[in-house]
């Protein structure tokens, strides 16, 4: 009876139902469907020089994240400047595809950090 499934039970526990190929495909990641992992409203602007500062609410459940393109540098450079942002603002986020994270609006903040390490800044979206 491994394929059963209960109907009704008197039994005051939880139940636990089969768990359906549909199901399935929504609890796993993006990359088991075939999509990319770049994470949800990751924008892209030109490879111009200037590092933007983005706010973004998209595909975070209505929370904002500060997201920075352009960071010159390899990923292991610009690993480092997000610890070092991260802290500066006292928040959590991290590094996808070349663009570092930050959970909160934190733009005018990081503008000026940025801005004293010699990086030149510009606010973009919204």
């Amino acid at each position: 009876m491994s394929g059963s499934r209960l109907v009704y039970s008197t039994d005051g526990g939880t139940v636990q139902r089969p768990q359906t190929e549909k199901a399935a495909g929504k609890s796993g990641s993006g990359r088991a469907r075939g999509k990319p992992d770049a994470g949800p409203g990751v924008p892209q602007a030109p490879d111009d020089g200037w590092v933007r500062l983005w706010r973004v609410k998209g595909g975070r459940g209505g929370k904002t994240a500060t997201v920075i393109t352009g960071v010159p540098g390899s990923p292991t450079e610009v690993e480092s400047l997000a610890v070092e942002l991260r802290r500066a603002v006292g928040a959590g986020g991290g590094v996808r595809q070349g663009a570092i994270e930050i959970q909160g609006d934190h733009r005018e903040r990081l503008q000026s950090r940025l801005v004293e390490l010699g990086f030149r800044v510009k606010l973009a979206g919204g």
